[in-house]
């Protein structure tokens, strides 16, 4: 059964992960905080079936990236959107690929060099701080990672000034909205929690694109 799958393979995933996390709810929504997918997990970011269940490349063509643009890719991982963002933003642009777990940067390195990817700049952050520059980014993206956040106020906080005045934030989160999507609940988000979580923080939500088969993109610019 594919529901009990994911169930089984989140767990395993999420094992081992120890002071990256303790369990927290939101002060404002309530919402269980999400334990992080740990660097063992990384295959399952790789996996063949992605591009189908989650359409991956439908996402990106939505995000609407242009060649020139200072992007990042926040919780990048072992890359998987990082690449893809890198070839859009050509050799004029910039990648910034933040993550918070060292091995997860190692993963990135080998493969950017595999691929002789060179705009690319990987940031190792911290709980409370992406480390980026002030006023920097064109559009900050975060697929499946928000709601991991230990601290997101903080967070949302310091994204909200690294991103110019007319940037953009995007999230994609696993709707929690829809029973179908087969991921545990504490990976998904709906709606209403995005909202109420972002506009005390000087976010407003855009716009919110339903074009995937199991996620938002949640389109929000600063208020």
């Amino acid at each position: 059964m594919r529901v009990l799958q994911l169930g089984l393979q989140s767990a395993v995933l999420m094992a081992g992960v120890g002071g990256l996390f303790a369990q927290a709810k939101h002060p404002v929504s309530g919402r269980v905080i999400a334990p992080v997918m740990s660097a063992a997990g990384a295959d399952w970011l790789e996996r063949g079936e992605r591009e189908s269940e989650e359409s991956p490349s439908k996402a990106i063509r939505a995000l609407d990236i242009k060649p020139g643009m200072t992007v990042c890719d926040l919780g990048a991982g072992s890359g998987y959107y990082t690449v893809r963002m890198s070839r859009l933003v050509g050799p004029s642009g910039k990648v910034y690929a933040v993550d918070i777990q060292p091995k997860m940067l190692d993963l990135l390195a080998r493969r950017l060099k595999s691929e002789g990817i060179n705009n690319v700049v990987p940031v190792l952050s911290s709980e409370d701080d992406p480390k980026l520059p002030p006023k920097s980014q064109d559009l900050i993206l975060l697929v499946d990672v928000y709601h991991e956040f230990a601290r997101p106020q903080i967070m949302l906080q310091r994204m909200r000034e690294a991103l110019k005045d007319d940037g953009r934030l995007v999230l994609l989160e696993f709707r929690k909205e829809d029973s179908s999507v087969p991921i545990r609940l504490e990976h998904k988000m709906s709606i209403a929690e995005v909202k109420a979580e972002l506009e005390p923080e000087g976010f407003r939500i855009d716009k919110v694109l339903d074009v995937l088969p199991w996620q938002h993109i949640f389109i929000c610019k600063k208020k």
